[in-house]
């Protein structure tokens, strides 16, 4: 942590990385507890799909070879949480979990598109 208490970039992108590893087992859980039925299953493969992936893409921006590169994976982890977002919305309004069971996950995944948005926009400078 620098003297000033704010993270270094190190840091920061560790705690990311964790950040994104636990959102992804909570969308993982969660999925687990929709409806086994053919639109249950659609769902659940679309946001295992989508909030799985913005960790492992994460993962590989800090990974990158370049600036380019870094870029477009954050704007991939970006769109990736955005499709989450979206499905997490599905699943609310199809009334297919309680709105008390999809809160906490709406709410992080709110947080982390935000994260990604502005990291996004600092990359394109």
């Amino acid at each position: 942590m620098a003297e000033d208490g704010r993270l270094g970039n190190r840091e920061f992108a560790a705690n990311l990385e964790k950040r994104t590893r636990k959102f992804a087992v909570m969308i993982i859980r969660l999925s687990s507890s929709l409806p086994k039925t053919p639109e249950g299953n659609v769902l659940k493969n679309q946001i295992t799909k989508s909030g799985t992936s913005i960790g492992a893409n994460y993962r590989e921006a800090n990974r990158s070879r370049s600036k380019a590169d870094f870029r477009n994976r954050i704007k991939i982890c970006e769109s990736e949480a955005s499709e989450t977002q979206y499905w997490l919305e599905v699943i609310k309004e199809a009334e297919l979990l309680s709105p008390a069971t999809l809160k906490t996950s709406q709410q992080e995944c709110s947080e982390l598109l935000a994260i990604f948005t502005s990291i996004a926009k600092g990359a394109a400078k």
